[in-house]
């Protein structure tokens, strides 16, 4: 006996303004855009960060002009942001590192709530540090 497939509707497309689309999302997608993102971030840091060392082959001079520009408030802000993004990528990464592992699995929302939490504390403690002293 021959079976009668019924014919296929086409898929629908998917939009792109889907993917951006904050409805529906877990707590745990969150985490992951927030670490992918603050880790794209040092990525970026990092670059940044060799191209200001090679200041350094131009001389003293040209060095101490650019520390002097670093000790301006906003450059220090920008400080205070990379603890934040270190903290948060490093704390999370190893929330992940643990949840990946199988150990307190079924605990990954309190693990994510610690990690923001300690790195909010860390945040603020370098803020004072940096900004006030």
């Amino acid at each position: 006996m021959m079976r009668l497939e019924r014919p296929r509707r086409p898929a629908a497309p998917r939009r792109a303004s889907r993917w951006l689309d904050p409805r529906g999302r877990h707590l745990g997608t969150w985490a992951f855009v927030a670490n992918r993102l603050t880790g794209l971030g040092l990525v970026a840091y990092l670059y940044l960060h060799l191209a200001i060392l090679s200041t350094l082959l131009r001389g003293p001079e040209a060095w101490d002009g650019l520390v002097g520009l670093f000790r301006n408030p906003g450059f220090l802000a920008l400080d205070v942001l990379l603890v934040c993004g270190l903290a948060f990528h490093g704390l999370n990464g190893l929330r992940v590192a643990l949840i990946g592992s199988g150990l307190l699995a079924d605990r990954h929302k309190a693990l994510l709530a610690a990690a923001a939490i300690l790195a909010g504390l860390i945040s603020l403690v370098a803020a004072v540090r940096i900004l006030l002293v």
